[in-house]
């Protein structure tokens, strides 16, 4: 049992240092390099789940309130986000993707995932291309357990 104990450890360790130099990569190949990987984040955000306030970003992103503050004022500077006040709550305000922030992100998506198409197609023959499918549904299922 010990055995196969540590053997999950170590492929927990090898796949979270996996993941984490693909994410690198796919940030590397973004138009928007300037932005944190929490900016890009709260952008999916707000473009998935549509306007939201301050504290229900930092609760989808495990943040503190002040620190999403601080996230969400940095992407209002340079125009990713609008607020305005809230439907029902005038105490708060909620947060939208501008019409620029959605073309950021777009293009940003676009750069990823060609970049990871063309990485997929040139590396992998088709029976890895096969087996890398079945392991995107296993992932899935870790990340929403």
């Amino acid at each position: 049992m010990a055995r196969k104990a540590a053997h999950d450890t170590d492929t927990a360790t090898e796949l979270s240092v996996v993941i984490g130099q693909l994410m690198r990569r796919l940030r590397a190949e973004s138009p928007e390099g300037a932005l944190t990987p929490t900016q890009r984040s709260v952008m999916g955000w707000l473009d998935r789940d549509g306007p939201a306030t301050t504290a229900a970003l930092a609760r989808a992103e495990h943040v503190r309130p002040q620190s999403m503050r601080m996230t969400l004022g940095a992407l209002e500077e340079q125009g990713i986000v609008t607020r305005a006040p809230h439907p029902t709550d005038g105490r708060q305000v909620v947060f939208s993707l501008t019409p620029d922030g959605r073309k950021g992100l777009t293009s940003v998506r676009h750069a990823k995932e060609s970049w990871l198409a063309e990485a997929i197609a040139g590396v992998l023959d088709p029976a890895e291309r096969r087996t890398l499918n079945e392991a995107i549904a296993l992932l899935k299922r870790l990340a929403e357990s």
